[in-house]
């Protein structure tokens, strides 16, 4: 069984996911908005990536026997002054995700919780490429602030679709 403290933080780290989903649904509008597909469809897919990692998170608690309880999570930011702003955002969103999952990890460590633990590698793991395809992304962004175009180019060309993990947690909903 779970360590009750990492089923209250991981409840919480639920609602972090969810959270993180629509924010990036608004970025992915926003570029939708812009007539930038490319970068608009990474954003889509950063967003069905975080619901999957919610569920994933739904999905242990349910094999461990923890409770669930699904928090209430704010509005994501919508507005946009440049197309800066929502990947700075995006970057500092998964550098704050990074501590939350940190923070899991020492607590499950801190508590002998062994099975807790070892769950948490693989978002460890993921997190180190979510900063770094963010950090990339900012670092073109800003140089290419009035060429949407090399944007474009890039996510097209840099941004791949990530193949299926079979190490992955499983998804809670998600078809066997």
């Amino acid at each position: 069984m779970a360590a009750d403290p990492f089923i209250d933080l991981l409840n919480a780290q639920i609602g972090h996911e969810f959270a993180a989903h629509q924010q990036y649904v608004a970025i992915a509008i926003y570029f939708d908005d812009l007539t930038m597909p490319q970068t608009a469809q990474l954003f889509f897919d950063q967003a069905a990536e975080e619901r999957n990692h919610a569920m994933m998170m739904v999905r242990y608690l349910l094999d461990a026997d923890a409770r669930v309880q699904i928090p209430g999570i704010a509005a994501p930011i919508n507005e946009f002054p440049d197309v800066v702003a929502p990947v700075a955002l995006a970057l500092e969103q998964e550098k704050r995700v990074t501590e939350q999952i940190n923070q899991l990890t020492a607590l499950a460590r801190q508590h002998n919780d062994f099975a807790s633990d070892q769950f948490m590698q693989w978002f460890i793991k993921e997190q180190v490429e979510e900063v770094s395809k963010m950090s990339d992304l900012l670092a073109i962004v800003r140089r290419s602030t009035h060429d949407l175009e090399t944007i474009e180019d890039y996510v097209l060309r840099e941004v791949k679709a990530e193949a299926t993990d079979p190490t992955a947690p499983s998804i809670a909903g998600a078809a066997r």
